[in-house]
């Protein structure tokens, strides 16, 4: 069973109205069965697939980045797991919430 928070990161001190956030959690397994993956690496790619930006994922598998307006990849590296690439729009003033199985 995942022992993420329910409702995935606290966004205190974010001004949402002001940013375009992705952010979500690595997961390995679906359900009830899902384990978060820490030691993750999930990279931000452009619309053209050049890379923008990487973050590890905490102890309960989250990440987060800001980023423009627009569709952005998320690719996922993680031990034991083939890459996986998640497309996402990103707008300002919302929050994209992803969760990523591998």
């Amino acid at each position: 069973m995942c022992g993420a928070t329910v409702g995935g990161l606290s966004l205190d001190g974010v001004n949402v109205a002001k940013e375009a956030v992705i952010q979500g959690q690595v997961v390995r397994g679906s359900g009830d069965d899902a384990a978060p993956v820490s030691g993750a690496y999930v990279r931000l790619l452009d619309r053209t697939g050049e890379f923008t930006a990487e973050v590890p994922t905490s102890a309960t598998g989250h990440f987060r980045f800001f980023a423009g307006d627009g569709e952005w990849t998320l690719r996922t590296l993680a031990p034991k797991a083939e890459p996986v690439d998640r497309v996402v729009q990103a707008q300002t003033g919302s929050v994209a919430e992803v969760t990523i199985s591998i």
